[in-house]
C-alpha cells in the first residue's frame, strides 16, 4: 500500500468546502459555468442529498455537500440570506469564463473591468448564493503605483 501523504495529491493547503441546498444541482451548474470536473460523490443514506463531493475547477479542488441540519450542520448561503465568503478564481481569459458563467445562470454581481491592482476582474453570484470573482492578471503593479492609483480613485481622477 502506498505511503499516506499528509496533504492528498491534487489538494492545496486551503480547500474550500461549500454547503449548499441541492449539491447535485450545484455540481451540474459548476460543470457548465466553470468547466468543473466531478471527482467523487458520496450520497447520504436518504439517497437524495450529497454527503460529500469533490470537483476540480482548474487546478483546484472544491468540496461540496448538501445541508444537514439534523446533524448540526449550518445552512448554505440561501438559508442565511447570502454569504460573506467569495471565491477568487484566476484564469487565462476572465472575459470568456465570466460570459460562460452568466450564460450558465450566474447573476452579474460586478461587471468585468480592469482593476487598479492589475487584474481584469468581475464577479458573479451562483444560483446557490456564492459569489465568484473571476480574474486574469493583466499587469504587474508595484506597491507605489497601486497606492497612487487608489489615491487617484479616491480623488475622482
Amino acid at each position: 500500500m502506498p505511503e499516506v501523504q499528509p496533504i492528498p495529491e491534487g489538494y492545496h493547503t486551503v480547500t474550500p468546502s461549500l454547503t449548499v441546498n441541492d449539491a447535485a444541482a450545484a455540481i451540474d451548474f459548476y460543470k457548465r459555468a466553470f468547466g468543473a470536473a466531478e471527482l467523487s460523490r458520496a450520497m447520504a443514506p436518504d439517497g437524495r442529498r450529497v454527503f460529500h463531493a469533490d470537483v476540480r475547477i482548474g487546478n483546484s479542488i472544491v468540496m461540496l455537500n448538501d445541508e444537514f441540519p439534523e446533524m448540526g450542520g449550518k445552512p448554505g448561503p440561501k438559508g442565511l440570506g447570502g454569504s460573506p465568503v467569495a471565491l477568487y478564481v484566476y484564469v487565462e481569459d476572465a472575459d470568456a469564463l465570466f460570459k460562460q458563467a452568466v450564460e450558465a445562470g450566474a447573476e452579474v454581481a460586478m461587471p468585468i473591468n480592469d482593476m487598479f491592482w492589475g487584474d481584469r476582474q468581475g464577479a458573479v453570484t451562483d444560483p446557490f448564493g456564492f459569489t465568484w470573482s473571476i480574474a486574469t492578471r493583466k499587469e504587474n503593479v508595484s506597491e507605489d503605483e497601486r497606492r497612487r492609483r487608489v489615491e487617484a480613485m479616491s480623488q475622482g481622477t
